[in-house]
């Protein structure tokens, strides 16, 4: 019964992040609720099921491939606070070219957050999964968190292709001073940090990562220190 819990978790999960989009729900409830109600609505679902999916892996049977080392544990420790960071100052930015950006207010001479990486968002889901895949060796955990990472990969590659199409020809011109990878347009001298970063945004990034470091072990059942 638990690997029929975690395989049902995990296709709700993922069937989120696709059927609203593919039936039209995404558009009829950003109409009635606005880009803002539809965004809220759909972290705390998504958040939810996302907990159901780690909770479902837990009570799944143990079946080691890997075992955990002292290294693993430090990796998910650092890579971390850059995840709460890169979601933080991702989530609502003037990024046109990510799902979790807006359009509103973006300047391509100063592309703020897309200058350092145009998907902040998936490239946190990716080093978060990457992380814990490393820490967690048991299968349950393997095809979660190994899933989540082909997802968060794979889901950069489809994104760009879509806002490319949607941009045409103006996409070279909007991207000039971007860079998928990141920190690749600041190493190629394509763009510099404009001032300081958003206070507000770095005040959330140290709350948040204070708040899933301390109920980590009450949340997940797993201490997170090394």
């Amino acid at each position: 019964m638990a690997w029929i819990e975690f395989a049902v978790a995990m296709a709700f999960f993922m069937a989120s992040h696709r059927i609203p989009s593919a039936l039209g729900l995404k558009d009829q409830l950003t109409d009635r609720i606005g880009a803002r109600g539809y965004t809220a609505v759909f972290s705390i679902l998504s958040t939810a099921l996302l907990l159901w999916v780690i909770w479902a892996a837990g009570r799944a049977p143990v079946i080691t491939l890997w075992d955990q080392t002292t290294a693993s544990r430090w990796a998910v420790n650092l890579a971390m606070p850059v995840v709460i960071a890169l979601a933080a100052f991702g989530v609502a930015a003037p990024n046109p070219f990510a799902f979790e950006g807006r359009a509103g207010g973006f300047d391509p001479e100063n592309p703020g957050v897309a200058g350092l990486t145009r998907q902040p968002l998936l490239w946190a889901l990716a080093l978060w999964s990457g992380a814990h895949l490393w820490a967690n060796g048991d299968l349950a955990h393997v095809i979660l968190f190994g899933t989540f990472a082909v997802f968060s990969i794979l889901g950069m590659s489809v994104v760009e292709r879509r806002r490319a199409g949607l941009m045409g020809a103006t996409w070279a011109v909007q991207t000039a001073r971007t860079g998928l990878i990141p920190l690749t347009a600041l190493i190629q001298g394509k763009w510099r940090p404009a001032g300081r970063p958003s206070l507000p945004r770095l005040a959330i990034a140290v709350v948040a990562w204070a708040v899933v470091f301390r109920l980590h072990e009450r949340v997940i059942g797993v201490i997170p220190t090394p």
